[in-house]
């Protein structure tokens, strides 16, 4: 696991705690077509421009919005939970971001299904958001470098978050555990010394990770609901293979993701000791 503070040049400027675990899942599978993402009931709206917002999602946009508006003297973590809880239950679907080296890239702006890294870019949006508009700038700002919506200015990478021209995180993970573990990855480089992807470059990149027999009890008091969790990967040319949030609830801690299990496939709570405890490797918290 490596943990991550992230600072969010957003609107105002918000400065949030974050513990990260990415998944390969939600970044490298073939996607694959629901039923519920063929539905093209998609209303235009001003801005973006270049989205397409269906009715649902719109008007989950206005709900969340307005129910944490409504919520006075919030504490970050309080936000950050409520927000995060509202998709529970959400649909998984693996690759919801739409473009490549040779597609046009796409804003995808759409609640209906989620794979694990739109889910946190969603929320992490959401909670620095007044209005619509000002999610669709937010979203923009989380997803892309220097906010240019084309594939090769995504942060294609987890740890791009915190090591972008203007990063919205800081990398935290070596001030909890005494035991973390740094590795220089080549980020974008398989073992056969290719790339994952065309047209972006190598990126040499230390990543510092707590081996996940390392969590307990102790290093989770350390955690606040809102951060969000990274599971390393040691696979070449990667940093890590799905990501989540930290959430303290009254049953206990949580990591609230969106899961592609066969048992799952959804946004859904795990509990935190016992997942850590079987993904031997976790990332950094951001």
């Amino acid at each position: 696991m490596f943990i991550y503070s992230i600072e969010r040049i957003m609107q105002g400027g918000v400065l949030l705690s974050i513990i990260f675990t990415l998944s390969i899942e939600c970044r490298f599978q073939e996607p694959t077509i629901s039923p519920l993402s063929q539905k093209k009931e998609d209303v235009a709206i001003p801005f973006p421009e270049r989205a397409n917002i269906d009715a649902y999602t719109l008007h989950k946009i206005n709900s969340i919005i307005q129910d944490v508006s409504n919520k006075k003297d919030l504490s970050q973590g309080d936000k950050l939970s409520m927000i995060s809880a509202r998709f529970l239950g959400t649909p998984y679907q693996s690759n919801r971001l739409h473009g490549s080296e040779r597609i046009p890239e796409q804003l995808v702006i759409d609640f209906r299904s989620v794979d694990c890294f739109t889910y946190l870019d969603y929320v992490v949006a959401l909670q620095a958001s007044h209005s619509p508009h000002e999610f669709f700038t937010n979203i923009v700002n989380t997803r892309y470098i220097n906010s240019e919506i084309h594939f090769y200015k995504r942060k294609h990478f987890f740890t791009d978050w915190a090591n972008s021209q203007r990063p919205i995180a800081e990398d935290i993970t070596p001030t909890l555990a005494h035991n973390a573990i740094k590795k220089i990855k080549h980020l974008n480089k398989k073992s056969d010394k290719k790339q994952h992807i065309d047209g972006i470059p190598v990126i040499s990149r230390p990543v510092v990770y707590i081996p996940g027999e390392a969590i307990d009890m102790h290093l989770v008091s350390k955690l606040k609901s809102g951060d969000l969790i990274g599971i390393y990967t040691p696979l070449a040319g990667l940093d890590v293979s799905h990501v989540g949030m930290f959430i303290m609830t009254p049953h206990g801690p949580v990591l609230r993701h969106a899961s592609s299990t066969k048992e799952n496939r959804g946004v859904v709570d795990s509990p935190f000791i016992s997942y850590a405890s079987k993904n031997l490797e976790l990332l950094s918290c951001v």
